[in-house]
């Protein structure tokens, strides 16, 4: 037996033929990587796989198992539907936020346009011969 075994054949304990469908997944160093995918969907069910799917897609049909299998042994109970539950409930959260920040800088923005107009250097602060009521020393206006 050499070295050159994939990680598929190295855990049977077999030859690895040279038409191997698991060696260019499961490479003979990564045999966590096999029995993580092993535990859960088992050797036979990743063969037919591999074998119902395109050569281009292997690749990638096989990292979402590993994905799939690796979040199952972590949490036996959702697995990858508890990640995407709590994403979803994260992306809710943020566009919560975001809307509130919208409609505060929407009123701010409302309100800018409605404030007093700060006081041109042509019109004085103080106009004459107006009475304001501030000479009266009997009337409490502040109180």
């Amino acid at each position: 037996m050499t070295s050159t075994r994939c990680a598929v054949c190295k855990y049977f304990r077999r030859r690895c033929p040279p038409d191997c469908i698991f060696s260019p997944h499961f490479l003979n160093h990564n045999l966590q990587r096999f029995t993580c995918v092993h535990k859960i969907y088992g050797a036979s069910n990743i063969g037919k796989l591999l074998q119902d799917t395109p050569m281009q897609l292997r690749a990638d049909a096989l990292e979402s198992l590993y994905y799939e299998a690796k979040c199952r042994i972590q949490d036996p109970v959702y697995g990858c539907a508890g990640i995407i539950w709590s994403l979803h409930q994260q992306i809710q959260i943020a566009q919560r936020e975001l809307a509130q920040v919208q409609a505060e800088i929407a009123f701010l923005d409302a309100n800018v346009g409605v404030a007093d107009p700060t006081p041109s250097s042509v019109e004085p602060l103080v106009q004459e011969n107006v009475e304001y009521g501030l000479d009266k020393p009997y009337d409490y206006w502040f109180y």
